[in-house]
């Protein structure tokens, strides 16, 4: 249950499973929530980041200092709510400035009964984090900080015991809980060229509307969509999209993955499903110590020597040979895309069947838009298999 901390200064605080602990003030609802701990890095797109299905179940620590400046619009939203599970910010905007603003985050997060906690440092938090890795976390505010007999605040074991009680993000099986329960179409802009089944895993908004710029009809479909649900709208391509929790628990997608593989239709993944196509390959995945998020991460597309600026949000990472090709079940395969940080696959491309993805957000509707040439390079594949 939760309430709002509209004007309020309501104490908070905020218990890693490791037994570091934060004191701040409540921001958004109050309550208690739970999550694992991970920071992004972006300066800007928050709403974009507070709207993407992958963040399910995660608390989010921003890494910039000052949220909320320019409140929250009705245009930005990836999705139809916030996923992420809680926010940790250290310096909210206390008024919001922008022409394009309806409300202020606070109260966003308060109407969608986001428990977060600001007036933290959250740089002391972040270097934590790094060091020790992603990690689940509690934050706790008004109610949720009294004691069990109502004398005074809760003890820190007490809440500790909460945080250690909660799922881990290993093993969770999460995209069925954030996918689209029923079929829809996305129309192209301008004349139709081409049609995509989209498999849902955690679609983000931007995703079919970049495809639809390109003359493209996308047909979203459920995660639970069988092999002959995606040929049921006869595409062109199929596309596999972002989503959260563990890869090594989606053996339905991986499935239907392998189905479109074997019948050569164009597909690209991104994100959730560039681990699904590993998968798919033969490939196995890993947790990553605290994984990649952010607007800022530089990648280098192996196949042309440029390097990108890229949108991140992946926890998970596909485990493929950097130094050469691979053989899998379906031909040759490389790694296409690395990332220049710490070496992490970022991409991969078969040789011998159209398919490809990345592990990053080539649509990324906050920026940057270096990797837009991703959706280019997917119509070409089409365009190859029709000629």
């Amino acid at each position: 249950m939760t309430t709002s901390t509209r004007g309020a200064r309501t104490p908070a605080v905020l218990v890693l499973e490791d037994g570091r602990t934060f004191r701040g003030r409540a921001y958004g609802a109050v309550g208690e929530t739970f999550g694992e701990a991970v920071f992004s890095t972006g300066m800007t797109g928050y709403q974009e980041t507070l709207t993407d299905p992958s963040y399910h179940r995660q608390v989010v620590v921003m890494t910039a200092p000052h949220v909320g400046n320019t409140g929250v619009n009705d245009e930005d939203p990836e999705s139809k709510r916030i996923w992420v599970s809680g926010y940790v910010v250290r310096d909210p905007a206390r008024v919001p400035s922008n022409w394009r603003a309806v409300r202020s985050l606070d109260e966003e997060l308060t109407a969608q009964g986001v428990v977060g906690i600001s007036g933290i440092d959250t740089r002391a938090l972040t270097r934590h984090l790094r060091e020790r890795g992603a990690m689940r976390v509690g934050i706790f505010s008004g109610p949720a900080l009294v004691s069990a007999s109502g004398a005074g605040i809760a003890d820190e074991a007490t809440l500790l015991a909460k945080v250690q009680a909660s799922p881990q993000m290993k093993g969770a099986d999460l995209c069925g809980e954030v996918a689209t329960p029923e079929a829809y179409v996305v129309p192209a802009v301008g004349a139709k060229k081409f049609t995509v089944a989209a498999v849902d895993l955690g679609i983000k908004g931007m995703t079919p509307h970049r495809m639809a710029q390109r003359g493209i009809e996308v047909h979203v479909l459920p995660a639970s969509a069988t092999v002959d649900d995606v040929y049921a709208v006869r595409p062109d391509g199929v596309f596999f999209s972002n989503g959260p929790g563990d890869p090594a628990t989606a053996d339905h997608p991986v499935s239907v993955m392998q189905g479109v593989l074997e019948r050569k239709t164009p597909l690209f993944g991104i994100c959730f499903g560039n681990q699904i196509l590993g998968r798919a390959l033969g490939f196995g995945t890993y947790k990553l110590k605290y994984g990649h998020r952010g607007i800022n991460q530089p990648v280098q597309d192996r196949t042309t020597g440029k390097v990108e600026v890229t949108a991140h949000n992946h926890g998970f990472a596909v485990d493929a040979p950097l130094d050469r090709d691979s053989d899998t079940a379906y031909g040759r395969v490389q790694v296409s895309h690395v990332c220049l940080n710490d070496g992490v696959v970022e991409g991969l491309q078969c040789l011998d069947v159209p398919a490809f993805s990345v592990q990053y957000h080539p649509e990324a509707a906050a920026g940057p838009h270096d990797a837009a040439y991703l959706f280019d390079r997917f119509v070409s594949l089409m365009e190859g298999q029709r000629a």
